[in-house]
């Protein structure tokens, strides 16, 4: 981390005769100076995107700049633990999603962090429903298709998602559970190549998130079979859910703001507020669809009780799919 000069470092705190006393920031201050988003994902990507959305919202709502910096690696908790090691001033924010805040924590005993103790979750921005997909060369169309093909073949159908314990990943054992098909995962470090795999016909099928499939699908190489979101998405209309289909499977790969333990609560509310009132425009709304990207306006409370239920919703999931580490 870069140093900071001495005369500022010495700028957050009062001089008492023989004490330092930090001062606490404060909404009516802050932000004064230019404030950091950690992007925790591979540059490009839709956590990528959407923490350079969020970045251009704050920065226009509070005239300071907001910029945003890669800290991708170990499925994203590098990025993750390099803010909850910073000082909570309300000038360090990383971009969380449902891997980092309700997954890894049910499968990792030893990933270092706790999701609500360790953070400060400030706000919500968008989720992306997983879609099982097939190439378009196999001929298949529909669900039916696809789990007559997969009964008649003599070995697992292989297929890809953006990493082992991903929400892909988990969709897809727990369809395969549901059906009685049989399945064999082909884990990949994100979702850019597993989808190259597909469409070059060397995998099966992908469990991956509308957002990543959508111009493939939009292109033709890909045929999209069934989502995971609560209902059909506008901008695919013509795609069913899984829980239409009657497969009680639900679940979206979201992304949300956080940042250390211990923030001053008027400047978490501040921020909170700004996201909701960005994220709600049109023209911001209009390019989330694009994506397949729902959002959903949350409170600070509506926030943590979320990743709360998010938590455990996931263990019986996690643990049937046998991904608790026993390191």
């Amino acid at each position: 981390m870069r140093r900071i000069p001495a005369i500022l470092a010495l700028a957050g705190y009062l001089t008492v005769p023989f004490l330092l006393v930090p001062v606490a920031a404060t909404a009516d201050e802050w932000p004064s100076r230019p404030v950091r988003m950690v992007n925790t994902f591979a540059v490009g990507g839709t956590a990528d995107v959407l923490t350079r959305m969020v970045a251009d919202l704050l920065s226009t709502a509070f005239k300071q700049q907001f910029f945003v910096e890669t800290r991708a690696g170990a499925g994203g908790t590098i990025g993750v633990k390099t803010v909850i090691d910073s000082p909570p001033d309300g000038y360090n924010f990383v971009l969380t999603n449902v891997s980092h805040l309700a997954l890894l924590p049910n499968s990792n005993p030893k990933l270092g962090y706790d999701p609500l103790r360790d953070l400060t979750n400030v706000g919500y921005i968008a989720g992306s429903p997983i879609v099982l997909s097939v190439n378009a060369a196999r001929g298949v169309k529909t669900i039916k298709d696809f789990i007559a093909w997969a009964k008649r073949s003599d070995k697992p159908l292989t297929y890809s998602s953006s990493g082992l314990g991903s929400s892909g990943h988990l969709v897809a054992e727990t369809f395969s559970q549901l059906t009685g098909i049989k399945i064999e995962h082909v884990p990949y470090k994100g979702a850019s190549q597993g989808l190259t795999d597909l469409a070059g016909g060397h995998i099966s099928f992908g469990a991956q998130t509308v957002s990543s499939t959508a111009a493939l699908v939009r292109g033709g190489t890909l045929i999209a079979l069934a989502h995971s979101a609560k209902e059909r998405l506008a901008d695919f209309p013509d795609v069913p859910t899984l829980k239409e289909l009657g497969y009680d499977v639900v679940a979206t790969t979201w992304f949300s703001l956080s940042g250390p333990a211990g923030l001053p609560n008027d400047i978490v509310q501040k921020v909170n507020h700004e996201m909701v009132r960005g994220i709600a425009k049109p023209e911001i709304q209009a390019r989330l669809r694009l994506d397949g990207l729902v959002s959903e306006p949350m409170s600070v409370d509506e926030l943590k009780t979320f990743i709360a239920s998010e938590l455990a919703r996931w263990k019986p999931a996690i643990e049937r799919a046998g991904l608790v580490s026993k390191q």
